[in-house]
C-alpha cells in the first residue's frame, strides 16, 4: 500500500525554529549594555593609564606657582580704543555675539515658520510659549501683550550669552598660541555676564521699568503707598516705609548678583578643576586627576545653568513689572 505524498504547496505544521531562542543567542538588549559597558571600562582604564604616564612623565612632587592668578582670564584687555572710555575688548565681543545671535536665530525662525518644525524652531517656539505664559501669570492680559517682547527678549539674549560662554574661543590676549606660525591669543571660555556691568545694566533696565510702570499707573503717591502692605499701623510705619523702599532697592542688587555671581562661579570651578589648580600648584598630575570634576562641572552649568539663570531673571523681571501697579 503506497503513501501519497503531501502536495507541494502544502505547508509544514512544525514551525520553524525562531532566531535568537537557542540558549547561544544574545538577549535583547543585551548588545548595548556590553557595549556601554566596554565604553565605561575603557574610559576607566584610560583615566588610571593616565595617571601612570603623568606619574612617569612628570613625578608627583610639585611647586607653588607665584605668577599665576586664576582671576586673570577674566581681566578685560583693551584690543582697540575708540574714543573715552569706549574700547573693543572680549566682553564686547561676546554681547555683540549674543545680540547677532538673539536677532539673527530669532529672525530666521520667524520668517522660516513651517507645519513639521524643525530642531532650532522647536527650541524657539518652546521658549515663546514659556515667556508667554510667565508674562500672563505675572500680569493682566492689556500688560502681558505689551512686556511680552522686552521678557522675551531678555530671555533669549541672557540665555544665548550665558552658552556662548561654554564655547571655548581664541579671545585670552594675555596668553599667545602659535597655529600654523600665526600667534593667536589662547582658547578660553568666558561669558560676558562674568563681568558684573552686564548684569547690572540689564538689572538697571528692569529696575526703571518697573518703578516707572508704578508711578505712573498710581501716580508718585499711590506708588510709594503701594509699598506698604494694607493694615499697617501708623506706628509701624515709621520702621515698614524705609524697609519697603530698601527692599525695592534690593531688587536691583539681586536681579544682579544672582546673574552675576552663579556664572562667574560656575567659569571659576570649571577652570579650577580643569587645570587651574594644577598650574597653581606646579603639578601636572593634579591636572589629570581633576580633569573629570571638571568635565561634569561643564555639563552641568552648560545643560542646566545656562537656562535657569535666564529662566530666573526674565521671570523676576514679570513679577516686578506686574507687581508694580497692584497694592500689597
Amino acid at each position: 500500500m503506497s503513501v501519497a505524498a503531501p502536495p507541494a504547496n502544502a505547508r509544514s505544521t512544525v514551525a520553524a525554529p525562531q532566531a535568537g531562542a537557542s540558549g547561544n543567542a544574545p538577549a535583547p538588549g543585551k548588545g548595548g549594555w556590553w557595549t556601554k559597558r566596554r565604553i565605561l571600562w575603557a574610559i576607566g582604564l584610560s583615566y588610571v593609564l593616565g595617571i601612570v604616564v603623568f606619574v612617569i612623565a612628570y613625578g608627583i612632587k610639585g611647586h607653588k606657582n607665584e605668577s599665576f592668578q586664576v582671576i586673570d582670564s577674566f581681566h578685560l584687555v583693551t584690543w582697540v580704543h575708540l574714543v573715552g572710555p569706549l574700547n573693543i575688548d572680549k566682553g564686547v565681543l561676546y554681547l555683540l555675539m549674543a545680540a547677532a545671535i538673539t536677532v539673527g536665530l530669532t529672525t530666521w525662525v520667524a520668517k522660516r515658520m513651517e507645519a513639521k518644525p524643525g530642531r532650532v524652531q522647536v527650541l524657539i517656539e518652546w521658549m515663546y510659549e514659556l515667556m508667554q505664559r510667565t508674562t500672563r501669570d505675572a500680569m493682566d492680559e492689556q500688560m502681558a501683550q505689551k512686556w511680552f517682547p522686552v521678557i522675551f527678549t531678555l530671555f533669549v539674549f541672557i540665555f544665548v550669552t550665558n552658552l556662548l560662554g561654554y564655547l571655548p574661543l581664541p579671545v585670552d590676549s594675555a596668553q599667545k598660541v602659535s597655529i600654523f606660525g600665526f600667534r593667536i591669543p589662547a582658547f578660553q571660555i568666558y561669558a560676558a555676564d562674568t563681568n558684573v556691568a552686564v548684569p547690572l545694566l540689564l538689572a538697571l533696565g528692569v529696575f526703571i521699568s518697573f518703578n516707572t510702570v508704578g508711578i505712573k499707573a498710581q501716580g508718585f503717591r499711590g506708588y510709594v503707598k503701594s509699598l506698604v502692605p494694607a493694615g499697617v499701623g501708623r506706628g509701624m510705619l515709621i520702621i515698614i516705609y524705609p524697609l519697603e523702599i530698601v527692599s525695592t532697592f534690593l531688587r536691583l542688587l539681586s536681579l544682579t548678583i544672582r546673574l552675576w555671581a552663579n556664572l562667574l562661579a560656575g567659569h571659576l570651578l570649571i577652570e579650577f578643576f580643569a587645570g587651574d589648580l594644577a598650574v597653581l600648584l606646579g603639578l601636572q598630575l593634579l591636572g589629570w586627576i581633576t580633569l573629570p570634576f571638571g568635565v561634569a562641572i561643564f555639563m552641568f552649568e552648560a545643560v542646566l545653568i545656562a537656562g535657569l539663570q535666564a529662566f530666573i531673571f526674565a521671570i523676576l523681571t514679570a513679577i516686578y513689572i506686574g507687581g508694580s501697579v497692584s497694592h500689597h
